[in-house]
């Protein structure tokens, strides 16, 4: 695990501040996360603490302005961050993609006085966000959201229920999709919402097969009063809000992807160089060795396409089907690799005493999260063709 195993990533940074931040990162991460995971995860430990000290760290709003007391880094330095994190432990990783997506509503569509009140906190804090867009009967067809918001004079009533929310339960605020107009995507606003409102209740964690720390859970929002002040961008813009939040996120979760299959490489490679067989390294083995080049090529250029896309938006251009193409790739690499590492460990990678087995439980949720892998080939196809029935 990234300096934990056979050595760190060899990273080309752009400038000697992103150097100096990647070796704050893998400190860290070696000191704070990695020994930690595998006892904490077993126990399902939700590492609050952890995000706190990540937070003092500067390391929760790296990819927003410095204005509002972000990072100020590019995205193609945020994501090998969050590469390196998920490396030691994936709970942390994808915690802080999730946090940085929830932020990012209020970020890139609140006003000046919205952005100047909430986004310091939220950026380094010490709060920790979720975000509200999946329901019980609406996940791959977000548009079709149930949860209510209804105007009471100045205010705004929620009613309804979200489900798979990182964070459910525990953050301290939340981005919330709601309809506050007719059917469809053009009936969805965005809100922020206190952690403490009342009517806000979480269900208990679902109970995952992998990253058991990070809790998952249904939101319940039951006539949750909030001001005004707290909708996000205009009424009925909200389903484009979470677009584009999500063509973010998804570059999250690419980054996540490479960072945990990064872990199971090092692990295997560990492995192998130590373990004697037949009176020789598995290492010396052809057939194994042509196994740990087939991982560590598609794990090479999963983290390149990931990097492309980032680069496409630190630009200013598009990018929306490229951060599917590095979603969709990345997280179908991570499944494969870490599979392989259980493989190449033999019995012993079935096994709980050896991280390979967490790694392809961890896999399999990041093919699922941010919108499936079919999702994902949806919306390349339609950014090469266009939409259907034309």
């Amino acid at each position: 695990m990234t300096e934990y195993g056979p050595g760190p990533v060899d990273r080309r940074l752009p400038t000697d501040e992103a150097r100096q931040l990647m070796t704050l990162v893998r400190d860290l991460a070696a000191r704070e996360i990695a020994p930690r995971a595998a006892a904490e995860e077993a126990a399902g430990h939700f590492p609050r603490e952890l995000f706190t000290l990540l937070s003092e760290s500067g390391l929760l709003g790296l990819a927003y302005a410095e204005e509002f007391g972000g990072g100020g880094q590019p995205y193609e330095v945020y994501l090998q961050v969050l590469e390196e994190l998920a490396a030691a432990r994936l709970t942390v990783g994808l915690g802080v993609s999730v946090h940085t997506l929830s932020c990012h509503a209020l970020a890139a569509y609140g006003t000046k006085e919205q952005r100047a009140e909430h986004l310091p906190a939220m950026l380094g804090g010490g709060l920790l966000g979720a975000y509200c867009l999946s329901e019980p009967v609406a996940g791959s067809d977000a548009a079709s959201l149930t949860t209510r918001a209804t105007r009471a004079g100045g205010d705004w009533v929620l009613d309804g229920t979200k489900a798979w929310t990182t964070h459910g339960g525990v953050a301290d605020f939340y981005t919330v999709l709601a309809r506050t107009g007719g059917a469809g995507a053009h009936g969805i606003t965005a809100f922020l919402v206190p952690g403490d409102a009342e009517g806000l209740s979480a269900a208990p964690p679902e109970r995952k097969m992998g990253m058991k720390g990070s809790p998952t859970a249904q939101v319940h929002f039951d006539g949750v009063r909030i001001g005004d002040a707290r909708r996000i961008g205009e009424e009925g813009q909200g389903f484009a809000i979470a677009l584009a939040a999500l063509d973010s996120g998804r570059l999250g979760i690419a980054a996540c992807a490479v960072g945990v299959a990064q872990a199971a490489l090092n692990e295997a490679l560990a492995y192998m160089t130590t373990r004697r067989q037949f009176g020789r390294p598995l290492a010396d083995f052809q057939g194994l060795r042509f196994m740990l080049a087939d991982m560590a090529t598609q794990l090479a250029a999963g983290r390149s396409l990931y990097l492309t896309a980032a680069r496409l938006r630190d630009e200013g251009r598009p990018f929306t089907k490229e951060a599917a193409m590095a979603k969709l790739f990345c997280t179908d690499m991570a499944m494969r690799v870490t599979t392989d590492a259980v493989q190449l460990l033999g019995g012993y990678g079935y096994t709980a005493d050896f991280p390979a087995e967490r790694y392809m439980r961890e896999a399999k949720a990041l093919q699922i999260v941010e919108g499936t892998n079919q999702i994902q080939r949806m919306v390349i196809a339609r950014q090469l063709t266009g939409p259907e029935g034309r």
